[in-house]
C-alpha cells in the first residue's frame, strides 16, 4: 500500500459566490486538492501557494496554553449558539492559524465522527488537555450540558491565563533589566576598560585601589570569561535537568519561594486564587468534592499548597468539614476559611469559592503593579551604582593627576 502524502498548509485568494475577494488558509495534499476543496465551498481560487515557513523555526506554530484557552472559548460560544459538536470542531480545525492546532483538532474531530466521546478523544492529547479539562468535559457529556460545562471551562482557562500573565509580568521586568545590565557591564569590562588600562600604563604612577580592583576584574573576565560563562551554562543546564527529574528539589524550591519578601506573598495569593477557582469550577460542574479537591491540588501551582489541599481531601473523606480541615493546615488566611464556612452552612460553596478567587486575583494584580513600581527605582539605583562605579574607577586616576598639576 502506497504511503499517503502528508497534509500541507496553503494560503489562497479568490472570489466567493457574491463576487467578493476573500483569502485564507487550507490544508491539503496538493495544490490541485486545495483548489478542489475551495471549489466545493463555492470559492473560485485565483492564487494558491504553499504557506512559507517562519524564518526562525516553527516556534510560533506550537500550540500553547493561551491557544487552548481561546479554542475553549470558541467552542463554548459555538455550542451555546446551537452549532453541533462535529461542526464546531471542523470549523475550528479549518480556521485556526497554527498547523499543530489544525492537526490536533482534526484528529479529535475524526475520533468524535467515529462515535467516540469528546472526552475520550481529548485524553489522547494529554500535552494540551490535562486530566482536569477532560474530567470536566466528561461530566458535561454525562449530564447532557456540554455547552454549559464548556462555558465554565472557558472562564476557568481565561482566569488561569490572566493570573499566569500577571505572575510573568512581575518576574519579567527585573530579570530583563538584570540581563541587560550584565551584558552592558561585560562589554565595558572586556572592551572599554582595557583601553583605559593602556592610557594608565603611561602615567608611571600608582593607580588608586578602586581602579586597580576594576582592572583586576577586567583582566579576569578577559582571561577566564569564556570558561566562566561556559561553566554557568553547563550549571544552568544540569540544574534544569535536576529540577525536571527531582520532585524533592521542586518541593523545596516552592517552599523557599514562599518565604521571599513580596514575591512570596504574590505566590501565596496566586496559589489560593488557583485553588479556589479550580475547586469552584469543578464543584459547580457536578464533580464530587473529593475528586474536585484532588484536581485543585494539582492546579494550585505550589507544593506547599498541593500537600495542604491533599491533606484537606483526606480529612473531608473522613467526614471533617472542609473549613475545619483548612484551618488545621495553617496555610489559608482566616478570611478564606470563614467564607468557606459560610458557604458550607448556606449550601453555596461554589459561589463563595468564586468570590474568594475573584478577590485574590484582584489582590495579585494590585501587588504585581505595586512590585513593578517598587522595583523600578531600586533597579535604576543598582544600575547607576554598577555602571557609575566603573566610570568613576576609570576617570579617578585622571582626576587625581589633574589635582596634582
Amino acid at each position: 500500500m502506497a504511503k499517503q502524502q502528508a497534509l500541507t498548509t496553503y494560503t489562497w485568494q479568490g472570489k466567493n459566490q457574491r463576487g467578493q475577494t476573500i483569502k485564507g488558509e487550507t490544508s491539503a495534499r496538493s495544490v490541485q486538492e486545495a483548489k478542489n476543496l475551495l471549489r466545493r465551498r463555492g470559492i473560485s481560487a485565483t492564487k494558491v501557494r504553499k504557506l512559507a515557513k517562519p524564518l526562525f523555526g516553527r516556534g510560533s506554530e506550537k500550540l500553547n496554553a493561551a491557544d487552548i484557552s481561546v479554542i475553549t472559548r470558541q467552542m463554548a460560544t459555538m455550542l451555546g449558539a446551537g452549532v453541533t459538536l462535529i461542526q464546531t470542531i471542523d470549523m475550528l480545525a479549518k480556521g485556526h492559524s497554527k498547523a499543530e492546532a489544525r492537526k490536533v483538532l482534526s484528529q479529535i474531530g475524526d475520533e468524535v465522527k467515529a462515535g467516540n466521546q469528546l472526552s475520550t478523544a481529548l485524553r489522547k492529547h494529554p500535552k494540551h488537555f490535562d486530566d482536569l479539562y477532560c474530567d470536566l468535559v466528561e461530566t458535561g457529556e454525562q449530564s447532557g450540558a456540554l455547552e454549559t460545562i464548556y462555558d465554565r471551562i472557558a472562564v476557568y482557562k481565561e482566569k488561569a491565563e490572566a493570573l499566569k500573565s500577571k505572575i510573568k509580568k512581575a518576574m519579567f521586568y527585573p530579570i530583563a533589566v538584570v540581563v541587560v545590565a550584565f551584558i552592558v557591564t561585560t562589554v565595558l569590562l572586556v572592551f572599554v576598560v582595557p583601553q583605559f588600562e593602556e592610557i594608565f600604563s603611561s602615567f608611571g604612577a600608582e593607580l588608586p585601589a578602586f581602579t586597580q580592583f576594576v582592572l583586576a576584574i577586567s583582566k579576569f573576565v578577559q582571561d577566564y570569561g569564556v570558561f566562566l560563562f561556559a561553566g554557568m551554562g553547563v550549571a544552568g543546564f544540569l540544574f534544569k535537568q535536576w529540577y525536571a527529574r527531582s520532585k524533592d528539589l521542586r518541593d523545596r524550591i516552592d517552599a523557599r519561594l514562599l518565604k521571599v519578601p513580596v514575591i512570596g506573598e504574590i505566590l501565596k495569593k496566586a496559589a489560593i486564587a488557583r485553588f479556589t477557582r479550580t475547586l469552584a469550577t469543578t464543584f459547580a460542574a457536578g464533580v464530587p468534592l473529593i475528586g474536585a479537591l484532588e484536581s485543585a491540588a494539582g492546579a494550585s501551582g505550589n507544593a506547599v499548597y498541593r500537600d495542604a489541599i491533599l491533606f484537606i481531601r483526606k480529612e473531608v473523606a473522613g467526614g471533617i468539614q472542609m473549613n475545619t480541615a483548612m484551618r488545621s493546615t495553617s496555610v489559608f488566611p482566616d478570611m478564606v476559611t470563614q467564607m468557606i464556612a459560610i458557604g458550607e452552612e448556606s449550601g453555596a460553596v461554589d459561589e463563595m469559592l468564586s468570590k474568594i478567587a475573584t478577590i485574590y486575583e484582584a489582590e495579585v494584580d494590585d501587588m504585581v503593579d505595586g512590585l513593578t513600581s517598587l522595583l523600578e527605582p531600586m533597579i535604576m539605583a543598582v544600575l547607576g551604582v554598577v555602571i557609575g562605579g566603573l566610570i568613576v574607577a576609570m576617570y579617578l586616576p585622571i582626576f587625581q593627576m589633574g589635582m596634582v598639576v
